[in-house]
Parts: C-alpha cells; structure tokens; sequence
C-alpha cells in the first residue's frame, strides 16, 4: 500500500462511555478484533504513523502505538484534536474516533486529494460537520491552542477559523454514498444496528 505522506493517524478515544456501561468505546468490536485495534492497522499501513489521545490509557496499552493524553483538558474532541497536533511528528495529522467501525482507505484517500491549499479539509455531511473523519495540518495548532483557551469551540468553528477546505456531502457522495465512514457506536442501539458487540468481561484489546 503506497503511504499517505508526512501524516499521523491519530485516533482519539475519549469520553466516557456511560450509554454502553462505561466499557471504552473502542473495545467494541467488529469482524473479531477491536474498533480501535482495527483502526490502528490501517493507519500503520495508510500512513506509517500512528498515535492514540487517550486520558486514561489503560484499555489501550497493548495497541503498541505511542499514548498521549490532553494537555488541555476538559475541551473534548476539540481538546483531543488539540492533544494530537502537538504530539504529531509529522506536517499532517488525520484524526478518527475510536468507535468508527468502517474506516475506509479509500475514503481517506478522496479526502485527502481534496485538500488544495487549504490547512485542513473535512465534510459536511446530511448529519453535521465530520471533524473526527479529517485532515488537519499542524499549521492549525496555534489556532487551535488560542481558541481552547479562549473558550469551548466546536471543530466546526475550528475549521471555519483556519480555512478549512470543506467537502459536501453531494461531492463526498462520489466515495462514500451512505456516509457509511462516519458510522460511530454511541449506545447499545448503535451496536445492534452496526453489528457490532461488546468485549466480553476481562478482555483487552487485540494487538493490530
């Protein structure tokens, strides 16, 4: 597989997980391995590098990919967006939630060539603004950094502040026809819809 170059996979794990019993949301699993072990794989293999934002990094010690956790705390994915471009050893990062079951190369792909000039590039899909299925450049973390400390903003208003190229659902459509790449677990609703399921008690996370 030909790499994205100088870009970071970074996936971000946070939240607390209260609607799926507080098991970590990247310990559902899909096709027999973990979401977030899955995740990981195809980011080594898409772009050579990967990390996870994690505050508590114990559920995913045995990835074996570099931890880190949010020097601004408190933000949520915005503070995870935050925690990753600082952590990045390359130009471009492309973050991910770790309950994203059907990550796809392809799609990945579509969006980066999608970029121009611009600092980040994300879609804006039926749903809402998909920041957690985008590139940002680490041009971004000074914007970032000024806004978190100036308040809550959303990735929306991130992006919009860093002139992010944004992609329309009709464009993205071309790849992606049901916005299948931003499926996410959030509840037990979500697993059955997905055909996901839960770890069973005392399991960890597969190694990619």
């Amino acid at each position: 597989m030909e790499r994205i170059p100088d870009c970071t996979g970074a996936v971000l794990a946070g939240g607390q997980a209260t609607r799926l019993g507080g098991v970590a949301k990247g310990l559902v699993r899909t096709g027999g391995m973990t979401v977030a072990a899955r995740t990981v794989s195809l980011f080594r293999e898409l772009f050579g590098d990967a990390l996870l934002v994690a505050n508590d990094p114990a559920p995913y010690a045995r990835l074996g990919v570099p931890i880190v956790g949010d020097a601004i705390r408190g933000k949520g994915a915005p503070g995870g967006l935050h925690a990753a471009l600082s952590a990045a050893r390359t130009g471009w990062v492309f973050v991910a939630a770790c309950d994203m079951p059907f990550l796809s190369e392809g799609a990945i792909r579509f969006l980066w060539e999608c970029r121009g000039q611009a600092a980040a590039v994300a879609v804006q899909w039926d749903r809402g603004f998909e920041g957690l299925h985008a590139f940002w450049s680490r041009a971004c973390l000074p914007a970032v950094t000024r806004l978190l400390s100036e308040g809550d903003p959303s990735l929306r208003v991130i992006a919009e502040a860093v002139g992010a190229h944004v992609v329309t659902a009709a464009r993205w459509r071309e790849v992606d026809p049901t916005g299948r790449s931003f499926e996410n677990a959030n509840d037990p609703g979500d697993l059955a819809r997905l055909g996901l399921s839960l770890p069973p008690p005392g399991s960890g996370l597969d190694r990619p």
